[in-house]
């Protein structure tokens, strides 16, 4: 057996067998052949999740093997990929074509099926999540059959495949719906919280993408506004740049996050000089390169969904528990703001949403402060992000999912026998054969 872990290492498994198939036949062909062992399968990407979405005692398959264009339709500014392409290579491909994705998260090692598996989103008012560039989509189901569906074509299935946390099968190819290639002008810049936070509807409006970060115990919030540029060239490397967003960001703040490991006493000090030490940044990039941030330091972290309208209340309880000192924490909380959509599973079904994000240094305990953070998100209707850390029930979800039962049952008919059903997805989505 082989031992696998995720991204952030608080999560672990020894799947029997790894495979990476590389063309659509063979993973047809390994599907069929766990189906006929008896043997269950489960998918893996980059192994982002902190969830255990990924997690196995069976068969694991990676598409890293399956990476790539299958074709452009420029005429509709569409490209079919291999769902194990790379989000950072998917980004490049695409430019060689004229192309772009039309929104992105701050991470781009994922796959792109993983990616619009959990729900993965970028910011911006009138911008959904990834999910929602899709427009087309091939999967394996638990038959070993070979699935076609779209926009068009079995629409209530594709709605559902759109975000499905691999339930329904290994997916193949994903066809996009792009746009015309741009560059867009970022504006990193350190400004005073209760003013941004005020001036949030604003700040939505003028920017095609807005989002913040807040250090706990201060009143400073780091603001990253993008909005597309046409009259300006791409930046070349600019080592001021580098420095306030790479060394900064990662190996100084990565010493930052070891001393208050070792000294809890002093986390307040830290994210207080962590709020000193961050610089204004500005940069002009063609689109792919601007929204990913590289992240080396490892952590866990709990993101949820709330109604934008519920923003500033949730905001307001949010920074008074966080602020009451009761947990030592340092890391900064992340706010990101996304359009409503019509996907079964997506933490923004039937609502414009705001997402804050909360993180942990991987080494620290992350329990208590994610449980008390998990409680204010969940008193105003809070979905958490299916790839970050939950407590959730098959319960809550049928609260927090209309068209759940709607899922549950094409889930049921594409896998009727679980192929794809782990312990923990029988657990958190109560499936019963």
């Amino acid at each position: 057996m082989r031992h696998s872990k995720n991204w952030a290492g608080n999560i672990s498994w020894n799947p029997t067998e790894i495979l990476l198939p590389s063309t659509e036949e063979e993973i047809q062909q390994l599907v069929l052949k766990a189906i006929n062992s008896h043997k269950k399968i489960r998918m893996i990407g980059t192994g982002h999740s902190f969830t255990a979405l990924c997690q196995t005692d069976d068969v694991l398959i990676s598409l890293d093997n399956y990476q790539g264009l299958l074709s452009i339709d420029k005429s509709k500014c569409q490209a079919t990929v291999k769902a194990g392409t790379k989000l950072n290579t998917l980004g490049e491909l695409l430019f060689t074509e004229g192309m772009a994705m039309e929104n992105l998260g701050d991470i781009d090692v994922q796959s792109i099926a993983g990616t619009i598996s959990t729900g993965t989103h970028g910011t911006g008012k009138e911008l959904g999540t990834i999910s929602t560039q899709v427009v087309a989509m091939q999967f394996v189901n638990g038959k070993g059959e070979l699935i076609e569906c779209s926009v068009t074509k079995n629409p209530e299935l594709f709605k559902v495949a759109q975000v499905s946390l691999g339930t329904l099968g290994v997916i193949t190819s994903i066809t996009l719906q792009c746009v015309p290639k741009y560059k867009l002008a970022l504006l990193y810049k350190k400004e005073i919280l209760d003013l941004v936070v005020n001036q949030i509807e604003d700040r939505n409006e003028i920017n095609r993408n807005f989002e913040y970060y807040w250090l706990p115990y201060t009143n400073y919030a780091f603001t990253k506004s993008s909005n597309i540029v046409t009259d300006s060239e791409p930046d070349k490397s600019n080592v001021f740049n580098y420095y306030s967003e790479y060394v900064l960001e990662n190996y100084v703040f990565k010493l930052f996050c070891e001393f208050a490991y070792l000294f809890p006493s002093k986390n307040e000090a830290i994210s207080k000089l962590t709020a000193s030490s961050f610089s204004d940044v500005k940069k002009v990039l063609q689109s792919h390169k601007i929204y990913a941030t590289k992240r080396l330091i490892k952590f866990k972290e709990m993101e949820y969904n709330i109604p934008a309208a519920a923003f500033k209340e949730v905001w307001r309880d949010v920074t008074k528990m966080v602020n009451s000192k009761q947990f030592n924490i340092h890391f900064p909380l992340e706010v990101r703001f996304v359009k409503g959509d019509a996907i079964p599973l997506s933490p923004a079904y039937g609502r414009d949403s705001a997402y804050i994000a909360c993180h942990v240094y991987a080494k620290k305990d992350s329990t208590k402060y994610f449980t008390a953070l998990e409680a204010i998100f969940r008193s105003y209707e809070g979905r958490p992000h299916w790839g970050k850390l939950n407590t959730i029930t098959a319960d809550d979800i049928s609260e927090m999912y209309p068209e759940f039962p709607t899922y549950l049952s094409h889930r049921k008919d594409q896998d009727p026998n679980q192929v794809f059903i782990s312990p923990y997805l029988n657990q958190l989505l109560g499936i019963q054969k």
